[in-house]
């Protein structure tokens, strides 16, 4: 039913949006049209939610568009230890799993027979939390990464000016009533 009315659809859709895009600018005293072209500076066009999906999908790219180089090694740096102990940790686990199955399966290990069945389980079952410890740490680096650069996508328009300055003074409006009081006032 709406196959043979999808071309005539499409057609609509697209000389309405024309439509839409015509822009009706004012003639200035001169009779030429004013120029509406507006730079704006990389702050003003600046958004926080496009920092996080950046660094959702490239981890460390919200923080190149927040323009914090800086911290990209960081993040870098902090998902490649993780990563690198995740494949440290399960490689010494499987090697100690693999161990303990020779020693329960009465075939001669890799160590020689100097540790128990028990030890040997032991040791894999602490490699394998810690395998586990660091998939949670590189999650957590993943979202760190995410949630630094929402907020300092917030903060690219904070201004930290030279002029901070705090007054304190008498409170007028109190005295007016009767009462004693200071004002603090702070100008940021």
């Amino acid at each position: 039913m709406l196959r043979p009315l999808a071309p005539f659809l499409l057609l609509l859709g697209t000389s309405v949006a024309a439509l839409a895009q015509t822009e009706n600018i004012p003639a200035d005293s001169t009779g030429s049209r004013a120029d509406t072209t507006m730079v704006l500076d990389w702050r003003a066009r600046h958004q926080p939610r496009r920092a996080a999906i950046y660094s959702a999908i490239l981890p460390g790219a919200g923080q190149v568009y927040n323009r914090k180089y800086w911290k990209v090694p960081i993040v870098l740096g902090g998902l490649g230890v993780s990563y690198w102990f995740i494949q440290d940790h399960n490689r010494q686990y499987q090697r100690y799993k693999t161990a303990y199955l020779d020693v329960v399966n009465g075939r001669t290990d890799e160590f020689s027979g100097q540790y128990s069945g028990d030890q040997l389980r032991g040791v894999a079952d602490t490699y394998r939390r810690w395998r586990d410890y660091s998939y949670v740490a590189i999650g957590l680096v993943y979202m760190l990464n995410i949630v630094d650069a929402s907020v300092d996508g917030y903060f690219v328009r904070f201004d930290v000016s030279e002029d901070l300055t705090v007054r304190a003074g008498p409170s007028l409006n109190m005295a007016a009533q009767g009462a004693v009081g200071i004002s603090l006032s702070v100008r940021l």
